[in-house]
């Protein structure tokens, strides 16, 4: 099986199954028709499409190995933000929730925002009001990002976070709405299955933040650039940003210096904000 002719296999995988169409798009965080458009050739997919529509049809993990095998054929991805945010910015957020649910070890690092999992209602609202969206969007992109959260809570999986200090202090929200989002980031931090670090700025370092990126299991790195999100599926590359990532993790405070780190900066906020 080719790249070209995967639309193909998956229409027959997903007819040999027994599962409808709306049903099989359902789960897989995208529209009927988009499901459509791929199955007839008329869409390539990309590989997270596929990975979320053979989780949907819960295919053995042989039979699984095989379409990604064919899914990363051309190892990158490019999709311009524009694209996303006609998809919609809440069907994206539930399409990266149907991957979290199959990634059993997620490592973000982030030197720009508190990660995504870790934001608040407020600080959630900060980010995406800056992309233009009206205010019913704006509620179901909140809505879709604060779903996600629930697999923090999932003792099967582990989640590990590498955020920059000046991340901690860059100023998204008012200060007490920073020292709400920091008091969330501090108890997140106690979940067993979580490990949050702060590579602190005291620290001398031998690398540079660059930009962010998350690794799911061993399978994709994804990287949100300006002007793109950037999918990279080559073992290769995986292992360059695995590195860099354990890199980082080796300059960062963890545990309890990591959330005393935090504290200093969140009564920081609370100061200032008794000055007003």
């Amino acid at each position: 099986m080719n790249r070209s002719s995967l639309g193909s296999a998956l229409r027959a995988l997903r007819e040999s199954s027994g599962m409808e169409a709306k049903a099989v798009a359902r789960s897989a965080a995208m529209s009927r028709s988009k499901l459509s458009k791929i199955e007839n050739g008329n869409t390539s997919p990309s590989v997270t499409d596929v990975d979320c529509i053979l989780s949907a049809l819960a295919v053995p993990e042989e039979i699984k190995a095989e379409y990604m095998a064919a899914a990363r054929a051309a190892a990158t991805e490019i999709t311009p933000w524009r694209l996303i945010r006609r998809l919609g910015y809440n069907r994206k957020q539930q399409q990266i929730q149907a991957l979290e649910s199959q990634t059993h070890l997620f490592r973000l690092f982030q030197p720009s925002l508190i990660p995504g999992l870790l934001q608040t209602p407020e600080y959630i609202r900060a980010v995406f009001a800056r992309r233009n969206l009206t205010e019913a969007q704006l509620d179901l992109t909140i809505s879709a990002r604060l779903a996600r959260r629930a697999a923090l809570y999932d003792a099967g999986k582990a989640f590990r976070f590498i955020i920059t200090e000046p991340v901690l202090r860059w100023r998204i929200v008012a200060p007490l709405l920073m020292v709400g989002q920091l008091d969330r980031v501090i108890s997140v931090s106690r979940l067993p299955n979580v490990d949050i670090r702060v590579v602190p700025l005291a620290a001398p370092q031998v690398d540079f933040p660059g930009h962010s990126f998350s690794i799911k299991d061993e399978r994709t790195v994804t990287v949100e650039t300006v002007h793109a999100e950037t999918v990279v599926t080559d073992p290769r590359d995986i292992a360059l940003y695995t590195s860099k990532f354990d890199g980082f993790a080796r300059h960062a405070v963890a545990g309890e210096d990591m959330r005393e780190l935090i504290a200093s900066i969140r009564d920081g906020f609370l100061r200032e904000q008794e000055t007003l």
